[in-house]
C-alpha cells in the first residue's frame, strides 16, 4: 500500500470524532489545575488558605495564555482555575475543540511547571456560548464562584488552624449559611468583607493601549507610538458591575 493511501485510510480513525465550534459561537477555554490542593498545601506547603505566589503563578500562566498565538480578550483566574474569552472571531486550527483544549492544556502546565520548578498539569475544555449575554452570565458565575470559595476556605482554615481534622472542619462549614459563616470568622478576628478583593473576585487580564516614547530615525525626534500590554486587574467589580466589565470587553472586541 502506498503512502498516500495509507495516510488516507488512517486519517479516518484520528479525525472521525473532530468536533469544530460554529462560527459565530463565542469560546470561552476553562482550564482547572489538577491535584492541586495536595501541590500547593502538602508538596509545597504555601500559606493557607490563599498564598500571593500562588495567586502570582497563576496570573503568569494566564498571561502565556494569552500571548501564545490565540486571540484572546479576557483572561480570568481564581484558586487554581483560569477562564479564557476568545475573539468572537478566533478561528485557529478550524476552531476544533480537541485542538484547542490541548495545545492550552500544554502551554498552561508547560509554563506553570517552569515557574514554580515542579510538576504541575491542567485540564481544559471548550465552553460554546451562543450570545453575549451568556457569556456575560459565565464570567459572572466564575466570579460568584470565588466570592464563596474565599469564605468557605477562610472559615475551613480557621477551623483547622484551631487543631480540627479535615472531616470534622469540612462537615461543620457544611452546616453553616452564609451569615453564620461571616460570623465565624468575625468571631476569629477576620472580617471578611475587608480581606483583598483578588481573594474574593478573581483576578482579571485584558488587554490595554499605551504610548511608547520611540525615536523616528529619519528625522530624529521624538515620536509616540501605540503599543498593547496585558493589564492585571486585582480589583474586579461584582455582581452586576461586573456583568457590565465584561460587556465593555465585549464590545471593545
Amino acid at each position: 500500500m502506498k503512502f498516500d493511501e495509507l495516510d488516507e485510510k488512517m486519517r479516518v480513525f484520528e479525525t472521525a470524532h473532530d468536533l469544530c465550534v460554529l462560527p459565530g459561537v463565542y469560546m470561552v477555554a476553562r482550564l482547572d489545575g489538577r491535584g492541586f490542593t495536595r501541590l500547593t498545601k502538602e508538596v509545597h506547603a504555601f500559606e493557607s488558605p490563599f498564598d500571593v505566589r500562588v495567586r502570582d503563578l497563576m496570573v503568569a500562566t494566564t498571561g502565556h495564555l494569552m500571548n501564545c498565538g490565540l486571540r484572546v480578550v479576557y483572561g480570568y483566574t481564581q484558586s487554581d482555575e483560569i477562564s479564557l474569552l476568545f475573539h468572537p472571531r478566533e478561528d485557529s486550527f478550524g476552531r476544533k475543540t480537541r485542538k484547542l483544549n490541548s495545545i492550552l492544556a500544554g502551554e498552561a502546565s508547560a509554563k506553570f511547571s517552569l515557574l514554580l520548578g515542579d510538576l504541575g498539569a491542567f485540564d481544559c475544555r471548550i465552553c460554546e456560548l451562543p450570545n453575549a449575554e451568556l457569556v456575560r452570565d459565565y464570567f459572572r458565575w466564575r466570579n460568584e464562584d470565588a466570592h464563596r470559595n474565599a469564605l468557605n476556605a477562610h472559615g475551613y482554615w480557621s477551623l483547622r488552624r484551631e487543631g480540627k481534622g479535615v472531616e470534622e472542619a469540612t462537615n461543620a462549614m457544611l452546616r453553616l449559611s452564609v451569615a453564620q459563616k461571616n460570623e465565624l470568622l468575625f468571631q476569629r478576628g477576620i472580617h471578611f468583607n475587608e480581606l483583598p478583593n483578588w481573594q474574593k473576585r478573581g483576578t482579571g487580564l485584558y488587554w490595554e493601549t499605551y504610548a511608547k516614547e520611540a525615536l523616528d530615525p529619519r528625522t530624529g525626534e521624538a515620536v509616540f507610538a501605540e503599543r498593547r500590554r496585558i493589564k492585571v486587574d486585582f480589583e474586579l467589580p461584582m455582581k452586576d458591575a461586573y456583568s457590565d466589565f465584561v460587556r465593555s470587553l465585549l464590545e471593545a472586541a
